[in-house]
């Protein structure tokens, strides 16, 4: 393997532009060889920012297909920026020719694609790692360390989501079309709030799910305001999620997270509950770490002052170079993305028929 880590992109939209590229920037052990996107302008921007911003003399080249990136000589890497649908496909292809994948969230759309990933990374003794950059926070660090160390006790009960009073995405795009996305805010933010909580637990074995979705908003514009004339648009996904899951272990959470809902305002928060204390990251800033206990029959609160040492997308990012570098211990495993991908379709599933699913 060579010194710097050879890395292609696939998939140049927003969530590499905004998340993802900035991390590259920073990063000194790994070199972007290639930018991919079924549009080429969007490819050709992001290479050129990448290639301004990196003091580079030349830009790197740019492709329309993905299975020409795969033939790349010494590629080491994937990141997989691309909608949806394609998640699975992309990375089984790079795990069969030997390359690792990393991989933007949701890992998949469906519990069989999971469990195609999972077996193709297992098969080729690569890694597969999905984007879990809310565990790389430095307030989330902070509380595994502290619940490791037994501090809060058993962990019995959580709660936890992310509601946007109106925050769906833009007309038009594929997040609210079902055939590419595979649902709404529960498979685009609850991803991000379901993993935080359920790592923080100590990842138990999710064993039944009840759950209820809702498009009150999306389809008559109120959500991000009316669709641009001439402009066609597929709105088929909810705009508003509920569910409780059970695990093997006694513990439950709640879920709740929205695109648009009559509420006060946008609220992101992961509530804990233990036996000897209990702790809550709040509020949209990500900036509110607070625990809660007694003692000698004194309840307390205490409000620590922690803070990012890096973005959490460019700490998870790096945290992935250092794995397929053999210098780290993977903190994201496939078994953990399959059980996601199996709670969030049972969601659905249940949403649709008004029951509970066992898992």
């Amino acid at each position: 393997m060579s010194e710097k880590l050879k890395f292609a992109v696939i998939g140049c939209g927003g969530i590499l532009t905004w998340a993802h590229l900035p991390g590259y920037i920073n990063i000194d052990n790994i070199e972007i060889v290639a930018f991919c996107d079924i549009v080429p302008e969007h490819a050709k921007t992001a290479a050129e920012k990448y290639a301004k911003e990196k003091g580079l003399d030349t830009v790197p080249p740019i492709y329309e297909d993905y299975k020409d990136v795969l033939d790349i000589p010494g590629l080491d890497a994937i990141d997989i920026c691309t909608p949806n649908i394609f998640h699975s496909i992309i990375a089984v292809d790079a795990l069969e020719r030997g390359i690792n994948v990393l991989c933007e969230k949701p890992d998949a759309v469906s519990v069989s694609e999971a469990e195609r990933m999972k077996a193709a990374a297992e098969k080729s003794g690569k890694t597969l790692m999905v984007i879990r950059n809310n565990r790389f926070s430095g307030k989330s660090q902070f509380l595994k360390k502290h619940i490791e160390k037994g501090k809060m006790g058993e962990i019995y009960a959580a709660r936890c989501g992310w509601q946007r009073r109106r925050g769906g995405p833009p007309h038009g795009s594929w997040f609210s079309d079902k055939a590419q996305s595979g649902g709404g805010p529960l498979i685009d933010l609850g991803v991000h709030m379901i993993d935080l909580t359920m790592w923080l637990m100590g990842n138990p074995k999710p064993v039944s799910v009840t759950g209820c979705t809702y498009n009150k908003f999306g389809n008559d514009g109120s959500a991000e305001g009316p669709l641009p004339e001439g402009k066609e648009s597929v709105y088929d996904v909810e705009d508003l999620a509920m569910a409780f899951i059970r695990f093997d272990n006694g513990a439950c959470l709640q879920v709740e997270v929205s695109w648009a809902s009559n509420i006060k305002e946008e609220d992101f928060f992961v509530e804990l509950r233990g036996t000897e204390e209990g702790s809550n990251i709040g509020n949209i800033t990500r900036d509110n770490l607070k625990l809660f206990g007694s003692e000698s029959g004194v309840c307390y609160d205490t409000d620590p002052h922690i803070y990012d040492s890096k973005p959490p997308h460019e700490a998870n990012i790096c945290h992935f170079a250092d794995v397929i570098s053999g210098k780290a211990e993977p903190i994201f495993v496939p078994e953990q993305g399959l059980n996601m991908v199996k709670i969030l379709c049972a969601i659905y599933e249940s949403a649709e028929t008004g029951r509970e699913i066992k898992l």
